[in-house]
């Protein structure tokens, strides 16, 4: 067998997904004050997929890091991927979760290289943002192979390989690629397991590495290449009404101007 999988999971704090966000009253963002905030759901995931690979190929995995880039309290959802079964983790200190997916590629791509990564696992979006970018980046500036939106994945035999079944419209895709290579996963995936308050004890003593962007990444610009002008609600739809015969819904199609 080749050597062993040292799995890197990113993880990113945002407002609880059982939240329903609100418009500031600037109009400028989604008001997050006083507000829960919990593991991105689609990190959840990567976390959970990335755990029962070691679990079910004990042999094959040498560790799972978990990291985050966000403020001091973004300790909380790393201590929640350990609780959940990572082995250590690292914080890159930053005052706001305002960056950037190429930023967030860049400072990964040297995570991976400082820690030796040789796969990947990430969630396919932040539920903030909804971006789904940050993955197919760090593929291309790493340039590994990468396979997205993953509702399957199994180490094969060889253990030098990773075969990924990702829902496509009509049907499924299945992609095999050789390690190194990136993962981001998709919500059918697998179900997160919870983390147990023992667990949340136990990973109070696990690893947890901090750095600051600013100090520690230096050469990485931060600046938005995106200028945000305006967030709102979406409209409220107006109330449909009942007919009572086909010809009169062709009627009122025809007043709308649909057919």
């Amino acid at each position: 067998m080749s050597s062993k999988l040292r799995i890197l999971v990113p993880v990113k704090r945002v407002v609880d997904h059982a939240i329903r966000p609100r418009v500031n009253k600037q109009f400028t963002n989604v008001e997050t004050k006083n507000l829960k905030f919990s593991i991105n759901p689609f990190d959840d995931i990567a976390v959970e997929e990335s755990v029962k690979l070691k679990e079910t190929h004990p042999d094959a995995v040498e560790s799972i890091h978990a990291v985050s880039v966000g403020p001091l309290k973004a300790q909380d959802v790393l201590r929640t991927a350990l609780a959940k079964g990572c082995d250590s983790s690292t914080l890159v200190e930053h005052d706001s979760t305002e960056l950037e997916p190429l930023v967030i590629s860049k400072v990964l791509k040297k995570i991976v290289e400082d820690k030796n990564a040789n796969l990947v696992v990430l969630g396919k979006q932040a539920i903030d943002d909804d971006s789904n970018n940050t993955g197919q980046m760090l593929a291309g500036l790493l340039n590994w192979p990468q396979a997205t939106n993953a509702c399957k994945v199994e180490l094969l035999e060889d253990g030098a390989s990773v075969r990924v079944t990702k829902e496509i419209d009509g049907g499924e895709e299945i992609v095999v690629a050789k390690l190194p290579m990136i993962i981001t996963t998709d919500l059918r995936l697998n179900t997160p397991r919870y983390a147990t308050l023992p667990n949340l004890m136990k990973a109070k003593k696990k690893p947890l590495e901090k750095l600051k962007l600013k100090k520690d990444f230096e050469g990485i610009n931060l600046d938005p290449q995106l200028k945000l002008l305006k967030v709102e609600e979406p409209p409220v739809k107006s109330a449909g009404i009942k007919v009572s015969s086909v010809d009169e819904l062709v009627s009122k199609l025809k007043e709308a101007k649909l057919v």
